[in-house]
């Protein structure tokens, strides 16, 4: 095994004098030669090196700039920084165990949108990131992190919240009964996180810790900078914005709270389970509650999906050969039971009365450009290839069904934050860091 190591040593050695000067980087040589990157916190089995934080706080900069916020002190901001890879890794890390990923396709179709949503060609989109400092491949591991993130917490959302119809009455009765339930609150805030494995020492630390962030505060400085230096929460690092939320999404600790706040006043620090707060009241409005007219489309499809098993062309042969079935006369029910690949395919692919959005945007201006009875051609989305058959339309009147769907998403959002909030702090806990950061780097 000795003689082994040092063979291998000796080819190093070798292949590095055998290179002529002039090929070797000249960085190695230079009065002013480049720092060599280093590992500033070991997560788990991985690593986060210097340039990999240098980046993200690259990018930190650049949308807090994007927001008009200002940015905090270079070691607040990197020691924040560095917290968020680590949340992030640890997240990325989780996906992988439990085997969640996103393929080529969807990464390339989701770019593809946001570019859409910019009004820019993807050249044009390329152009702009270079001209903003980014690097094309590095924004596209950050948002294939962001898809896989995403689909990693409605995975854990999905199994631990519910909403029942129970809860939505009581909501709505709730928000009909407050005082204050006509009110919805745009709130800057602060979190300073206390786990349930900490000490008493530990958590008199992180009282001290919010007593620092109010006091600087109340010394007149920005709260956005202060939420970013201080808030442990993950909206920190835009200055801890939520946006509009009625009373009731929030709880009964803040009625009376909110009840006597004006514009731009701040609480006192508040503490809960999950640690101390403090909220910044950013604005009141009153709640729409106008009547909502729509056109809907009673609709019904099926779905070929494209994955490992069937290609792009196999999946499109599949969608044809159903297509020239249907053209000839056969059921479109019938047909959608034995081969489409969607949840609706035991009802004949029917999906019911469908309102503005509730489909992909492919999907949706096909559905549209059908008349009743009417059988479209192929269309692609991100799910698959569909064929869509339009039965009949209406006008309707959702404004009941619109107030549920709104307090369901309410009761939703509120339940979503508290389990992927304590699911982050498990998989924080449980994992191992080891902080490599010097601090005059």
């Amino acid at each position: 095994m000795r003689r082994k190591k040092h063979f291998h040593l000796f080819l190093l050695l070798f292949a590095f004098i055998s290179i002529p000067l002039a090929a070797q980087d000249p960085a190695l040589f230079s009065e002013n030669p480049k720092p060599i990157d280093h590992i500033v916190a070991v997560v788990n089995e991985d690593v986060i090196t210097r340039h990999e934080l240098d980046e993200a706080i690259k990018l930190g900069i650049s949308r807090l700039q994007q927001q008009g916020l200002p940015v905090p002190d270079p070691q607040a901001l990197e020691n924040q920084i560095l917290e968020s890879v680590i949340t992030k890794k640890v997240q990325i890390q989780h996906a992988q165990e439990v085997g969640l990923s996103v393929t080529e396709n969807e990464l390339d179709e989701t770019i593809q949108r946001i570019a859409d949503d910019n009004r820019l060609s993807l050249p044009e989109f390329h152009t702009t990131l270079e001209n903003e400092g980014i690097r094309y491949g590095k924004f596209r591991d950050e948002i294939r992190d962001e898809m896989i993130i995403a689909r990693l917490r409605e995975r854990e959302i999905k199994h631990q919240v519910n909403v029942t119809e129970a809860e939505v009455d009581n909501f709505l009765q709730t928000q009909e009964s407050a005082a204050d339930g006509q009110h919805e609150y745009r709130l800057a805030h602060i979190l300073v996180l206390v786990t349930e494995t900490m000490s008493s020492e530990q958590i008199q630390l992180r009282s001290q810790r919010a007593e620092q962030a109010a006091r600087k505060i109340q010394d007149g400085e920005d709260f956005s900078q202060v939420a970013i230096e201080f808030s442990d929460a993950a909206d920190a690092k835009s200055g801890g914005i939520i946006e509009w939320r009625s009373i009731t999404q929030m709880g009964p600790m803040f009625v009376q709270m909110l009840e006597t706040m004006n514009p731009d006043d701040v609480t006192q620090i508040i503490q809960s389970p999950n640690g101390f707060h403090i909220f910044k009241l950013l604005g009141r409005r009153m709640q729409e509650n106008s009547t909502i007219i729509i056109d809907q489309t009673h609709a019904r499809h099926v779905l070929i999906k494209i994955n490992e098993l069937t290609s792009e062309s196999e999946a499109k042969q599949k969608i044809l050969k159903i297509k020239d079935r249907l053209d000839i006369g056969e059921d479109f029910e019938e047909i959608a039971k034995l081969y489409s690949e969607d949840t609706s395919a035991s009802s004949g692919g029917d999906l019911g009365w469908l309102s503005p959005g509730d489909t992909v945007p492919e999907f949706e201006q096909t559905m549209n450009r059908l008349l009743p009875g009417q059988t479209s051609d192929p269309v692609r989305t991100q799910f698959g290839w569909h064929l869509i058959q339009v039965l009949e339309r209406r006008t309707q009147d959702v404004s009941s069904n619109r107030r549920r769907q709104t307090a369901r998403n309410a009761i939703r959002t509120k339940k979503s934050d508290v389990v992927i909030q304590e699911w982050l702090r498990q998989l924080r806990d449980q994992a191992y860091v080891e902080y490599r950061l010097d601090p005059e780097s």
